[in-house]
């Protein structure tokens, strides 16, 4: 009887081994679909902070990040900060921006979008005299996780044609997803362009022109979170921004640190 129930499991066994096999078989588009849809599923950029001088937690960790060439903070061995400035348009803040980065002979990185090119060609071109980086922002700052393979590629290459035509220089294969928004399939894309993707570990929030910080509440988050190996976003459109660059350059200065350009990011 033992034999006889040993047979009828292995039976059994097979005809459920042959079940998946089949439905496998059967199912293989919508697998394929499913992990097509894991690739494309949209992540908002985020940090999680702990202690005050430390570095934050990214929603994806740098180890798994750096798999494709992507980046949101860098080493913290040594007190180095990174700055960069997202370029949307031009109000009036910028030219303030580059001269605090001229007085203290820091180089930073500017991500900008297309309308940034059209309309303000004599910033662009005093950013890279001035020795700062000009990266890639993608041209009309969609969500590009909504994208196709071919629009993703033509919004980056349609900056780098702008760029080239108003400077004479290539752009920086360097990138920053609009909106913060990614997915492991436009990481992914971008490194296969020759792209290194730059996210942040310090941000504020700077951006809305009608309600902007105050020094005060700059200084408590700029001052408060930096870290070393911070890869630090601000908005040149900030007012705030404009006014108190010069001293918090001096603020970080004085705290010991150091402002590298994003290209010696290891």
């Amino acid at each position: 009887m033992v034999n006889e129930y040993k047979v009828l499991a292995r039976i059994g066994l097979l005809f459920v081994m042959m079940y998946m096999i089949g439905a496998g078989l059967a199912g293989g588009v919508n697998v394929w679909k499913e992990t097509s849809a894991v690739a494309r599923e949209t992540k908002d950029w985020g940090l999680g902070f702990g202690e005050s001088g430390q570095k934050p937690t990214g929603n994806t960790g740098a180890q798994e990040l750096a798999q494709y060439d992507a980046y949101y903070v860098g080493s913290t061995e040594e007190k180095v900060i990174y700055l960069t400035f997202d370029a949307g348009f031009e109000n009036g803040n910028t030219p303030a921006i580059l001269d605090a980065l001229k007085k203290h002979q820091v180089s930073a990185t500017f991500f900008v979008v297309g309308n940034y090119l059209e309309t303000s060609p004599d910033l662009v071109k005093r950013m890279a005299a001035e020795g700062h980086t000009v990266g890639n922002h993608s041209y009309h700052h969609p969500d590009m996780t909504g994208k196709s393979d071919a629009e993703f590629e033509q919004e980056l290459k349609l900056l780098e044609d702008t760029y080239r035509e108003i400077t004479g220089l290539e752009l920086a294969r360097f990138y920053r997803p609009p909106q913060g928004k990614y997915n492991t399939a436009t990481l992914k894309h971008a490194k296969e362009m020759g792209y290194r993707t730059f996210f942040w570990s310090l941000a504020y929030v700077d951006w809305l022109e009608d309600d902007q910080p105050t020094k005060e509440e700059a200084f408590e988050k700029l001052l408060g979170r930096i870290h070393p190996g911070a890869i630090v976003l601000l908005h040149s459109t900030s007012a705030t921004n404009g006014q108190i660059l010069d001293e918090l350059l001096t603020e970080w200065e004085k705290m010991g640190y150091q402002i590298r350009p994003l290209s010696e990011l290891k």
